[in-house]
């Protein structure tokens, strides 16, 4: 009976192959890291090649003095970059990755959109001076609202997308079970570095390009359609993301090592080997903290076991007691802060795009009689100078080094090209 029944079952399943139960299908993996590399490319290529001839576009159809165009711009740059923060925060604690990026992706889309419609619309700039008598009528607040708004919405998308890009790509490789899972990862970052510094190669040349012979319209309309196109991109490919919910953010993390460390300074610290005097957590793999930053191992302290912990083990009060991975991860912030300011000087020079551009544009910049270099594109030399100088460091200065110190340097250059710019 038993057989019978089970070849009756097979058949019904071959009948109507819907009663049939397929496995769910796998997400994650190499599959969905084009997506998300498109859409991130494509962001950058669009908002990168915005920066550059802004200063002019602003100074001859919005009527604004030199001054004044270059601390709009400035500040415009220092909002896109500062909204990273809160796009991080959104996504750790409360939305999660991929709504954070989708709703970045259309904020940015929506900026673009605006941006071009005030080059194609007469009605949304303000009138143009007389040049006879070099007056200019009193301007109306509402062109100025709208460019503004197109900024600041171009801003919320960058904030939302490049500091999650990354790390939503390494959530579809986290596959512990795989050998081979850091080499993936290792590769995954080296095309994602590559693929944003050709962006910005491109944006700074063939974009700037556009702009500077076909008008604000054309050159305005090309980066709204690039996010149009990167919007769609990484949204098709929603069925195949691993989607990881918002848990804590690393921020307030950080925040409770401190309070807790500050809470239980006058608390002595163990004897060395004193694996149970500190909280390693649930799914920790470090049983205690290192010796560097001593003062923060306080944070980790269990004092009282009763009141301290949960009969289940866990922490009563985060605010209380925290886990031995929570302050190092402190510790390694820290740690990288005096590498991390070493290049902020070098980086407030970057942004400083429409002083580059001006002076390019009193330059003499025909390399042959019909090709004039584009004032906007002198900013693609210094890239091109950085991707020169990560490639020979890592290929050539950090095995030199390895060979004659003896010593493995392991300093992995991360550029996230939209922070200069």
């Amino acid at each position: 009976m038993k057989m019978g029944s089970s070849s009756s079952d097979k058949e019904e399943n071959n009948k109507f192959p819907l009663l049939s139960h397929s496995p769910k299908p796998k997400l994650g993996g190499i599959r969905t890291i084009p997506f998300i590399i498109v859409n991130e490319s494509f962001e950058r290529l669009a908002s990168i090649g915005l920066s550059p001839n802004m200063v002019f576009y602003l100074m001859n159809d919005y009527n604004m003095e030199l001054a004044t165009t270059s601390i709009i711009l400035s500040l415009w740059s220092a909002l896109s970059n500062g909204l990273a923060l809160v796009g991080a925060m959104l996504a750790d604690s409360w939305l999660g990755r991929f709504r954070v990026i989708a709703i970045g992706s259309v904020s940015s889309l929506l900026g673009m959109t605006t941006l071009w419609l005030t080059a194609m619309i007469p009605q949304l700039k303000p009138v143009p001076c007389n040049q006879l008598n070099n007056s200019c009528n009193s301007p109306s607040i509402g062109p100025y609202v709208i460019l503004f708004a197109s900024f600041g919405l171009i801003s919320v998308g960058a904030g939302c997308i490049r500091p999650c890009s990354m790390a939503f790509g390494a959530d579809q490789l986290d596959n512990k079970e795989n050998p081979n899972n850091e080499r993936v990862l290792e590769s995954y970052i080296n095309w994602y570095n590559a693929s944003t510094a050709l962006s910005a190669v491109i944006a700074l040349t063939v974009l700037v390009y556009i702009q500077e012979n076909f008008g604000w319209q054309v050159g305005f309309a090309v980066p709204a359609l690039l996010m149009a196109f990167s919007a769609l991109i990484f949204l098709l490919g929603s069925a195949f993301y691993i989607k990881v919910r918002a848990s804590k953010s690393l921020f307030s993390g950080f925040a409770q090592v401190l309070v807790v460390a500050f809470k239980n300074r006058n608390i002595d610290l163990p004897p060395s080997p004193c694996d149970d005097c500190y909280y390693q957590g649930d799914e920790s793999k470090l049983l205690a903290p290192t010796n560097n930053l001593r003062c923060l191992n306080k944070a980790c302290i269990i004092t009282n076991p009763e009141r301290d912990l949960n009969p289940d083990g866990s922490a009563s009060d985060p605010w209380s007691l925290c886990t031995v991975e929570q302050v190092e991860s402190l510790k390694a912030l820290l740690n990288a802060i005096p590498m991390w300011s070493s290049g902020v000087m070098v980086t407030v020079s970057m942004t400083q795009t429409s002083f580059a551009t001006l002076q390019a544009n009193t330059m003499d910049r025909h390399l042959i009689s019909n090709f004039e270099i584009p004032a906007g594109s002198f900013s693609v030399f210094m890239v091109a100078t950085l991707i020169i100088w990560i490639g020979l460091y890592e290929w050539a200065m950090v095995p030199l080094l390895a060979r004659y110190t003896e010593i493995y340097v392991v300093l992995a250059l991360r550029f996230e090209w939209g922070f200069h710019w």
